[in-house]
C-alpha cells in the first residue's frame, strides 16, 4: 500500500497538509455523549476525551472524529443546534471547573453522579437540567471565577457572538423555552431598547451562560492540547446548518430564508427525501457582510480541532429547499435546489470553501453522500479535501453492482464501513444487506400499476424481513424470473430491476470481496469483522475512519448486531436517536483484548503514525 499522496502538498490545502502530514491515518468516530468514564456524570464529558486519546495511542489510531458538540437546548439533536458557536454545557465536568470552590459542592456532585450513573444503554438527558441547576449554584458561589483574567479576556475576544447567544438563552428561559418566533415583537425582532433593558435586568443570568462557555472552552482546549502531545488529531463536526430556533437565526434573521426548510431530495436510501426544518442560508446577505458569520464560526472551532468535517458538503454548492407550506407527510419530495441555476453552483461552493480556508488552519473534510453534483467531486479533487467513501455504497452502480476494490477508492477520501446515520456493520450484515427498502419498492410498484401486496409474498422472504426491509427469496435467481413474476418488461420496471441487481446478490458478493471462504454465514464472526475492517483500512483513501461500534465489534458482546444498536435513524424522531452509549467504559477500553487486533489492522494497512 504505497500510495502517493505528494500531490496533496501542492493543492489549495497544501499548507495544511504539510502541517498535519499527507500520510495514511486511521481513526475513530464517536459522539461525546456515547463514551464515559468513572468520573462522568450521566454523559460523556470534555475531559473524558483524554482517556479516548489514551485508547487511540494503544490501538494506533491517530484521528478522533467527534459528532457536533454545539448547544442543542433540550431537543438533543446535534445537527439542529441552538448555536453554531456555543458548546453544550452538559459536556462540562463539574470536578474540572476552573476557579471554583468545589469542596463546598463535593456531596452534591457525588449525589448527582449516583443519580445519573454513566454507562447505561441510553443517555438519560434529564442530566442536563440537573447539571445546569448545580452549575448555577456553583457560579453564584464563585465570585473569583467571574474575575479571572482568562475569563475576562474570553468575554472580550468572543463578544460579537457570545453576547447574542447568552441573551438568547436568557430570553428563552423568560418565555418558558418557547421559540423566538413566538416571543413578543420587541424581542422577536430584537428591538435595541428592549434587549438593552432586558440585559440590564438579567445581567447575572446572562453572565452565567457566558461563564459556561468559558468553562467549556477551558476544558475542551485542554483536551486538544493533550491530543497534540499524544500525536492524535481531533476532528470537529461543524453542522452546515443551524436550528431555526437558534441564537444565530434570531440575531441575524437577514442571513436566512425563513419561508423555506432545508432537506434532501428522494434517493435510493431515503425514498421520500428528507425535510430537516433548518432554514437555508441567504448567501447574498452573508456575502454582503464579507462572510463574517462564517469566518468567526470556523475560527472559533480551531481552538478545539485540527480538522473539521463539513456536514452536507454538497449544500455549499446547492441546497434542496422545501416550502414551509408543503404538508409534512410529503417530506422532501416537493422541493427545488437553491440556487436553481446549476451553472453557478461550482463558483458558489468555491467561494464559501475559500473563506473557510482563509479563516483557520484546520483541514476541512467532507460528508458528500446522497445526490452529489459533479462540481462537488471536482472541487474536492482540486483542493485535495477528503470526501466520504462508505464501503457498502462504493460499488459499480449500473454495471455489475460489485464492490469496488480498495485501490479504486478516491485517494482524497475517508474510507468507512459505517456512519452515524447508518446501521453499524454487524447490524447491516444481519438485517440490511441483501434487502430492499419496502417503502421504495411499494412506491415504484404503484407508479407502474403493479399490485405490491400481491407480489410481496411471491418475491420476498417475509419471515426473515424486518425493520422496513424486504429480503429476497433465494428462488428469485434472475432478472428474467423477476420480470416474469411481475408480468412486465425491463423498460417498464427498470427501477425494480435496479433494486434487484443492487441487493439480491449483495451478501454473497461482499462475503467473497473481503476474502471469506465457504458458505455465507448469517452472523458476523470474529474472522469476518476482522477481514471487513482490514479491507476498508487497506483502501487507497488517505484516512480510514470507523465508528466506535465497528472497532469494538472485534470483541464479541451482547447487542452488537442489534438493529437498535445505532446512533441515528435519519428521517425518524424518538428516544432511540442520539442516545446510544458505548458497551464499555473508557477505563475498560484500555484493557480490551481486541486492542491488539485493532493495532494490527492499523499497522498492516500502513496507517500507523509514530509519535515524534
Amino acid at each position: 500500500m504505497k500510495y502517493d499522496y505528494q500531490p496533496f502538498l501542492s493543492s489549495a490545502c497544501g499548507k495544511i497538509w504539510k502541517k498535519i502530514g499527507a500520510k495514511r491515518r486511521a481513526g475513530v468516530t464517536t459522539p461525546l455523549f456515547s463514551i464515559y468514564s468513572k468520573q462522568s456524570i450521566g454523559i460523556g464529558e470534555a475531559p473524558d476525551l483524554k482517556l479516548l486519546i489514551d485508547w487511540c495511542k494503544k490501538t494506533g489510531l491517530s484521528i478522533i472524529q467527534l459528532l457536533p458538540l454545539n448547544d442543542v437546548g433540550f431537543d438533543f439533536r446535534p445537527y439542529d443546534a441552538q448555536s453554531s458557536m456555543a458548546l453544550d454545557p452538559m459536556y462540562l465536568s463539574l470536578t474540572g471547573l476552573t476557579g471554583c470552590n468545589l469542596k463546598a459542592f463535593a456531596k452534591e456532585i457525588q449525589a448527582l453522579r449516583e443519580k445519573f450513573p454513566a454507562g447505561k444503554a441510553r443517555v438519560n438527558y434529564e442530566v442536563k437540567k440537573a447539571k445546569l441547576e448545580l452549575l448555577w449554584k456553583i457560579f453564584l458561589s464563585s465570585p473569583k471565577s467571574k474575575k479571572e483574567k482568562r475569563f475576562l479576556a474570553y468575554l472580550k475576544a468572543q463578544k460579537d457572538w457570545l453576547e447574542d447567544y447568552a441573551i438568547f438563552k436568557t430570553l428563552k428561559s423568560r418565555f418558558q423555552m418557547a421559540g423566538w418566533m413566538d416571543w413578543p415583537d420587541e424581542f422577536k425582532y430584537k428591538s435595541p431598547k428592549a434587549v438593552e433593558d432586558f440585559s440590564r435586568k438579567h445581567k447575572e443570568e446572562i453572565l452565567f451562560h457566558e461563564w459556561l462557555q468559558w468553562q467549556l472552552f477551558e476544558q475542551l482546549s485542554a483536551a486538544k492540547q493533550y491530543a497534540a502531545k499524544c500525536g492524535v488529531l481531533l476532528m470537529g463536526d461543524i453542522p452546515f446548518l443551524v436550528s431555526r430556533d437558534s441564537a444565530d437565526v434570531w440575531a441575524h434573521q437577514e442571513y436566512f430564508k425563513l419561508d423555506l426548510s432545508s432537506g434532501a431530495p428522494p434517493d435510493l436510501y431515503f425514498a421520500q427525501g428528507q425535510r430537516w426544518g433548518m432554514p437555508p442560508y441567504n448567501w447574498g446577505r452573508i456575502v454582503a457582510d464579507k462572510f463574517h458569520y462564517l469566518r468567526r464560526k470556523i475560527k472559533y472551532a480551531e481552538n478545539f480541532f485540527d480538522l473539521f468535517r463539513i456536514d452536507h458538503f454538497v449544500g455549499m454548492f446547492r441546497l434542496w429547499t422545501i416550502s414551509l407550506s408543503e404538508p409534512p407527510e410529503h417530506a422532501g419530495m416537493n422541493g427545488h435546489f437553491d440556487p436553481k441555476d446549476e451553472h453557478v453552483w461550482k463558483e458558489q461552493g468555491r467561494k464559501i470553501l475559500d473563506v473557510m480556508l482563509e479563516s483557520a488552519k484546520m483541514l476541512p473534510c467532507a460528508e458528500d453522500l446522497g445526490v452529489v453534483p459533479k462540481c462537488s467531486y471536482e472541487i474536492l479533487e482540486e483542493y485535495k479535501i477528503p470526501g466520504s467513501d462508505v464501503q457498502r455504497w462504493v460499488r459499480n452502480w449500473g454495471k455489475d453492482y460489485k464492490f469496488k476494490a480498495g485501490d479504486a477508492y478516491r485517494d482524497n477520501s475517508m474510507a468507512m464501513l459505517s456512519t452515524h446515520d447508518t446501521s453499524p456493520f454487524c447490524a447491516w450484515w444481519e438485517h440490511e444487506a441483501g434487502t430492499v427498502d419496502e417503502w421504495f419498492f411499494r412506491k415504484k410498484c404503484e407508479e407502474r400499476g403493479i399490485p405490491f401486496d400481491i407480489f410481496k409474498e411471491k418475491l420476498f422472504d417475509t419471515a426473515h424481513s424486518g425493520h422496513g426491509r424486504l429480503r429476497w427469496k433465494a428462488s428469485i435467481e434472475s432478472v428474467g424470473m423477476l420480470l416474469a413474476i411481475l408480468g412486465k418488461n425491463r423498460d417498464e420496471a427498470w427501477h425494480l430491476v435496479d433494486a434487484y441487481l443492487s441487493s439480491h446478490d449483495e451478501r454473497r458478493s461482499y462475503w467473497h470481496y473481503v476474502g471469506m471462504a465457504g458458505p455465507v454465514e448469517h452472523r458476523v464472526s470474529q474472522e469476518f469483522i476482522t477481514k471487513a475492517l482490514a479491507s476498508v483500512n487497506q483502501a487507497r483513501s488517505i484516512f480510514s475512519l470507523q465508528i466506535l461500534q465497528d472497532w469494538l465489534a472485534l470483541g464479541d458482546y451482547e447487542g452488537r448486531d442489534s438493529w437498535e444498536y445505532r446512533i441515528n435513524v435519519p428521517g425518524s424522531m424518538g428516544p432511540q436517536n442520539w442516545s446510544l452509549v458505548a458497551p464499555f467504559s473508557l477505563e475498560a477500553m484500555q484493557k480490551l483484548p481486541s486492542n491488539k487486533a485493532i493495532r494490527q489492522i492499523v499497522v498492516d494497512s500502513g496507517r500507523h503514525v509514530p509519535i515524534k
